[in-house]
């Protein structure tokens, strides 16, 4: 039977080639990995994606940064091809998502946010019947890769955690070097040490050559590993920056405590910080860009403790963005400069 599941594998993938060999496109020659124009899929009550109108160069990590429910997930299917959209267009090397199908997946790794069930297939076996599916799998790099994440293709599927079943969706979106990798939400159920290993695996994909296009909602990890970013809400796109601008975007919610007088006064004073409130000797405040000028502000008095600590990123929209209003990108801009 588990033979059987290679034969059926490899069969699929020779017809696959064999079907697209004279009509796939010569890719090489595209500059954009993806491209999409008013791309749209509504679902009613402003549920969905709407108009989103985006570019990644080839050879770059793009960030696709939102909260929950922002369209993420929507946007990324959309590009599998596994929903079809409402209205628009997008490319992936210059192939049409679902007219190029076949010819776009040839060229993409794909992390999905949850793997289907496998049942009672052990890892390698899921590895081996995948790779019978796609071809051209690089079995060193699946070795790499599950030693790098400590990662046991011998157990069965069912036995895994979640942790491991995100690794072996890992394995599968890496093992045969992709053009593009398309990662949705990837490191959920890592810990904080395969996160770190993540990201250094996919660094290394893009100093091969791959694209790399990544969901999060997650500001941090972005961060580790993204050149640019662009920031969707409630189903609209409505920033792409580069990776320095996120900075503009980000603050820290400080709690101060002071063993004597609270110089209120100058922490409200002080340049980037806002939302003071003060309770006994306790304050409470957020700071945006430097901490320089808080720190000058309470050295007018005795700090006895100070913590700080970095929102989520549903809080960084509530706070920059004003939950339930119409967002423009010139609203953001103008956040960003002051």
């Amino acid at each position: 039977m588990r033979q059987g599941l290679f034969d059926i594998g490899a069969t699929i993938a020779a017809i696959w080639s064999a079907a697209t060999e004279e009509t796939m496109q010569d890719p090489k020659t595209m500059t954009a990995a993806v491209q999409t124009a008013g791309l749209t899929k509504d679902y009613g009550r402003n549920r969905g994606l709407f108009d989103l109108d985006l570019e990644v160069d080839e050879g770059e990590v793009f960030g696709f940064l939102g909260p929950n429910g922002a369209g993420k997930t929507t946007t990324i299917r959309l590009l599998m091809g596994l929903i079809h959209q409402t209205r628009g267009s997008a490319t992936i090397f210059g192939l049409d998502i679902h007219r190029q199908a076949v010819e776009v997946k040839r060229h993409v790794g794909y992390v999905p946010g949850e793997l289907p069930q496998f049942g009672g297939l052990r890892g390698a076996e899921i590895v081996a019947y995948m790779a019978g599916l796609r071809g051209a799998v690089d079995d060193k790099l699946v070795a790499e890769i599950c030693e790098r994440l400590d990662l046991d293709l011998g157990q069965r599927f069912r036995e895994y955690s979640r942790g491991n079943k995100q690794k072996l969706a890992i394995v599968l979106g890496f093992m045969h070097r992709p053009r593009l990798l398309i990662l949705d939400e990837p490191t959920g159920g890592l810990d904080p040490l395969n996160q770190q290993e993540f990201y250094g695996i996919c660094r290394q994909a893009r100093e091969d050559g791959s694209t790399v296009f990544l969901s999060s909602h997650i500001l941090s990890e972005v961060e580790h590993i993204s050149d640019r970013v662009g920031i969707i809400r409630s189903g609209r796109l409505i920033k792409t920056a580069r990776l320095h601008e996120l900075h503009e975007i980000r603050f820290h919610q400080v709690e101060i405590e002071f063993a004597g007088p609270v110089p209120l006064e100058q922490i409200r004073a002080a340049a980037g910080v806002d939302r003071v409130e003060a309770e006994g000797q306790v304050v409470g405040c957020i700071v945006r860009g430097s901490f320089q000028p808080l720190m000058k502000a309470l050295s007018a008095g005795e700090v006895v403790n100070f913590v700080s600590h970095e929102p989520s990123l549903e809080e960084v929209f509530l706070t920059y963005y004003r939950e339930g209003s119409e967002v423009t990108a010139a609203e953001i801009d103008a956040h960003s400069e002051g």
